[in-house]
């Protein structure tokens, strides 16, 4: 099953409903670790802290897929990924170029 979610955290600069940015990453991640994602983090590699959870109220259930709109307004492309899973562990990768990823998946 795929879902998809905007993630409005990152939306710094207002932009019409019509309007596509060229600095818009569409980046599916994919959760292949037998437990359900309760919170998923993008950020951009330069920053000490994570942005809001792009999953909200949502869960990202093992073998599930969710299109992510990582948009902060820069030109950047490194982020660093952060996901949480039902049994209080978290996955953190660092570096990921989202310019260039479409997918990214999540394994133990």
């Amino acid at each position: 099953m795929t879902k998809t979610f905007g993630a409005a955290a990152f939306l710094a600069a207002a932009l019409a409903a019509s309007t596509a940015s060229a600095n818009d990453y569409h980046v599916t991640i994919v959760n292949k670790t037998g437990l359900t994602m309760k919170h998923f983090y993008a950020s951009v590699t330069s920053t000490n802290a994570w942005e809001e959870d792009i999953l909200g109220k949502d869960e990202l259930d093992d073998g599930e897929s969710v299109e992510v709109e990582i948009n902060d307004g820069s030109d950047k492309c490194q982020y660093d990924f952060k996901a949480v899973f039902e049994n209080g562990a978290s996955l953190e990768r660092a570096g990921i170029d989202v310019c260039k990823t479409t997918s990214f998946t999540y394994t133990r």
